[in-house]
């Protein structure tokens, strides 16, 4: 068995897809991968020296995981042993660690192709780390998902994760055209729709193959349009999965571009959203929480804005209602921006804490009893109202901190800027009152 699609019964002899048959049998052949091929590039530097450490490929689907698996097992001499955390257990687990120790008995290395590594669980992964540690195997483990969070800080540390890149539009032209070669004749497809089906695949080489195949077994009349294309073949879903990594990207990205005044970028991340089936209703929370975290006081209407997007959602739910939020997401990034009392609220929360439980200045404290009132609590209080400027000046700090805290610092922006020069006129009047 050398590889996955043996394993599943596609022999040279049976009918193959032209992914399949387009497999690359060489590494120089892979595309769209050479910051991790090349020579000055972490594998090409281990096959240079003869030598290959457990490894953990991270990327999109349709980007040569397995073949880049398969091909570095030849390069290095060692048997190609794959598995499936789909459909492979603990005792597939130690089938193979046996195997492999058998092999080593006899002279020969194993490199164990794990696809999908991140769907076996903790224990499970703790499994190989014995096998990896003792040399038994070579890992080479396949991820879509981010090692970081899917697999065990005591495994990742005996591999080294490279990162593989979605096939941008060059590599996904040389494999149409590799196709054409297998073929022995060119798409027939306009130039535009040739671009169209480079676009449907979204960065994945298998899927365009598979395209491909599809329009080369239409033989139009005439090459087909991309209008005509789109009758005929349908995009590729976006990657996305809403408990996932892509998930946290992308409403990172939305949210940053929001804080960065972008409202073209924010538009963009917000469609992208919508469109890969996120829920509408997270959304519009995450807006509000942009409106109070970034924008605050410096447009007081932004929350305003969040909560009327959030409700005509609720209202009018979809198509009809994404319409309020993409409104209040332009809102908010054309608004302009304070985080002061974003920050002031986590100086607050660190001030309370390490504070402990000191009481109000007594002035301040209300007196309902006569022994509250022998006990000085209210006297001195000034009524604001009745001081000039509506302002007494008096101390509404603890009488026990030493220091009067400015925990919020409003920016020189929108409103905030008319609240900074009432805020100065405050703190002095306090300052001089003080001494």
């Amino acid at each position: 068995m050398s590889d996955l699609f043996q394993s599943a019964g596609l022999e040279s002899d049976a009918p193959r897809p032209l992914a399949d048959r387009l497999r690359p049998q060489k590494l120089d052949e892979v595309v769209g991968q050479d910051h991790v091929l090349g020579p000055d590039s972490p594998l090409g530097r281990m096959l240079a020296q003869g030598r290959l450490s457990s490894i953990i490929l991270w990327g999109p689907p349709g980007v040569g995981k397995t073949t880049i698996a398969r091909l570095l097992a030849e390069a290095s001499g060692l048997e190609f042993h794959p598995l499936s955390a789909v459909f492979s257990g603990v005792a597939d687990l130690k089938k193979a660690f046996e195997q492999a120790r058998g092999r080593r008995a006899a002279g020969k290395g194993t490199l164990l192709f794990v696809d999908e590594i991140h769907r076996f669980n903790r224990a499970q992964q703790d499994g190989f780390l014995p096998v990896v540690e003792e040399g038994v195997v070579t890992l080479v483990g396949a991820t879509t998902e981010n090692p970081s969070f899917e697999l065990n800080a005591a495994l990742l540390s005996r591999c080294q994760v490279l990162v593989l890149k979605r096939l941008d539009e060059a590599a996904l032209e040389l494999l149409l055209k590799r196709a054409e070669a297998a073929e022995g004749h060119e798409l027939p497809l306009s130039p535009e729709a040739r671009e169209a089906l480079i676009a449907m695949a979204d960065g994945d080489g298998r899927y365009l193959l598979n395209l491909a195949e599809e329009v080369l077994r239409l033989e139009p009349e005439a090459p087909l349009s991309t209008p005509e294309l789109g009758k005929f073949l349908q995009r590729r879903a976006p990657v996305y999965d809403k408990d996932r990594e892509e998930h946290y990207n992308l409403i990172s990205a939305l949210h940053k571009s929001v804080r960065g005044s972008d409202p073209d970028a924010a538009l963009y991340w917000l469609a992208r959203m919508l469109g890969a089936g996120e829920d509408p209703l997270f959304l519009a929370r995450r807006i509000v929480r942009m409106a109070n975290e970034d924008i605050g006081l410096a447009d007081p209407t932004a929350i305003h804005a969040a909560l009327a997007a959030k409700e005509t959602y609720e209202f009018l739910g979809s198509p009809e209602g994404e319409l309020a939020l993409a409104q209040a997401v332009v809102h908010l990034a054309c608004a302009p921006k304070s985080n002061a009392v974003y920050v002031a609220w986590k100086a607050a929360q660190r001030l309370a804490g390490e504070t402990g439980s000191l009481m109000p200045p007594a002035h301040i404290l209300n007196a309902p009893t006569r022994l509250m009132k022998d006990q000085g609590y209210g006297k001195g209080y000034e009524y604001d109202h009745d001081a000039p400027g509506g302002v007494s000046g008096q101390d509404y700090f603890p009488d026990a901190m030493k220091d009067r805290p400015r925990l919020y610092e409003p920016k020189d922006s929108g409103r905030e800027a008319a609240i900074a020069e009432r805020l100065t006129r405050w703190r002095t009047l306090r300052d001089t009152r003080r001494g």
